[in-house]
């Protein structure tokens, strides 16, 4: 794989904090995340004012189909390619068609199918963009700093997700969908801007080999040293089980929680604010801290109580309960991810790193989402408490299957 045009990160220890390196990739990340949020806000809006209630809901859910299917894919291509030049050239298509969609909207209004293609095309990007930005970190910091940069990724996160409603939400108000699409459009371009001053390593010799290899049996590779890896194998099977039994619960769970209690919005507010607030302190934790001893046996651990935390909030007597449980969900399993994300960076081999990232985030948004359907129907059927109580041992799952494995149990972030 040539190298030439790529920027060269310098081989310097500098802490991530300080790293102007680190700092303009984190900066990018968050304007993308933003970006991310109000894109959907502006879409969901112009698809209920172009179509039926179920229409929008389609333009809506359409977007995660080729997300999905296309997420391996994009490991490969990141890894082939290298994840500098698959996470710029995805951006600035992400840059164009949502600024491109802002002008239509200025100039008319477009039927319920173009916001549809428009869904599909930016959740097929995204495949491409996700395992590509998540493969960076390990090409511009050093193995030590690798905790500390997931615990500012995951603080930045949050920071995106309190600031990204209420700015969507201004920007469609004042300017209807259109304005929506243009403030998403600008942040991609800040995002794009960003990531073409960021400085990569290169990779050594050893660690491209296989590049010449055919995309099919890159995939197949990436699948079989996943497969084969002490360390990554039962850490990724501990994150897919913990989304698997946290996803629903924590997202249309708690929504219908609050309306069979009668605590309107405000209590479901309150208690995912608590999820937020506590996710937003571990993750910082980690941005301060850097390193935190025996990683593995702590994240394993955090799962574990942040899943019998989620399902107190099935049975929280009211909304300040269930809002302190909600803090407790956030500081255990928010640790617990992030450290998940840290020991992905720091035991995968550079030239396996795309194919990982696509691994690690097919599950969280691929998958997941998938069984918010199916908690909603339990829930109906059965009602909050044994769903809740069901899923949070699913998830606990997860982290009892991680203490089982000696290999992560004792595995640790480097110093």
């Amino acid at each position: 794989m040539t190298t030439t045009g790529i920027r060269t990160a310098p081989a310097t220890r500098k802490p991530a904090h300080r790293d102007g390196n680190v700092l303009r990739w984190l900066s990018a990340y968050t304007a993308s995340m933003v970006g991310d949020s109000i894109y959907f806000v502006a879409l969901s809006w112009a698809a209920t004012r172009s179509g039926s209630p179920a229409q929008a809901g389609l333009v809506l859910a359409v977007g995660s189909v080729p997300r999905a299917v296309l997420m391996l894919g994009g490991g490969v291509i990141a890894d082939r390619f290298g994840p500098r030049r698959v996470v710029i050239g995805s951006d600035a298509v992400r840059c164009v068609i949502i600024l491109a969609v802002a002008v239509l909207l200025l100039l008319a209004t477009p039927g319920i199918w173009l916001l549809v293609l428009v869904a599909l095309v930016f959740g097929a990007v995204d495949a491409l963009f996700l395992p590509s930005v998540g493969a960076l970190p390990a090409r511009i910091t050093s193995p030590g700093e690798l905790g500390r940069v997931q615990g500012m990724r995951g603080f930045a996160q949050r920071v995106a997700t309190v600031v990204a409603a209420p700015l969507g939400g201004l920007a469609v108000a004042v300017g209807g969908p259109a304005a929506g699409f243009g403030v998403a459009g600008v942040l991609f371009a800040v995002s794009l801007v960003l990531l073409m001053a960021v400085r990569v390593r290169e990779l050594a010799p050893d660690e491209e080999a296989g590049t010449s290899e055919t995309a099919r049996r890159q995939l197949v590779g990436g699948l079989r040293y996943i497969r084969g890896h002490r360390v990554l194998a039962p850490l990724l099977l501990v994150a897919a089980v913990m989304e698997l039994g946290f996803s629903g619960p924590a997202n249309i769970g708690i929504v219908l929680l609050a309306d069979e209690r009668g605590w309107g919005a405000a209590g479901m507010a309150w208690t995912v604010g608590g999820f937020g607030v506590g996710a937003g302190a571990a993750a910082l934790l980690l941005a301060v801290r850097g390193r935190i001893a025996r990683a593995g046996a702590v994240q394993s651990w955090g799962v574990v109580a942040g899943s019998v935390a989620l399902g107190a909030i099935g049975f929280a007597p009211s909304v300040a309960v269930a809002a302190v449980a909600g803090l407790c969900v956030g500081l255990c399993t928010g640790l617990g991810g992030a450290l998940i994300g840290a020991l992905v960076q720091t035991v995968t081999e550079p030239a396996y790193l795309g194919r990982v990232t696509s691994v690690a985030t097919l599950f969280t948004v691929g998958f997941a989402p998938m069984t918010y359907p199916v908690v909603g129907a339990a829930i109906g059927a059965w009602g909050v408490e044994p769903v809740f109580a069901v899923s949070a041992a699913v998830s606990a799952a997860g982290g009892v299957l991680g203490l089982c494995s000696g290999a992560l149990r004792h595995a640790e972030l480097p110093r």
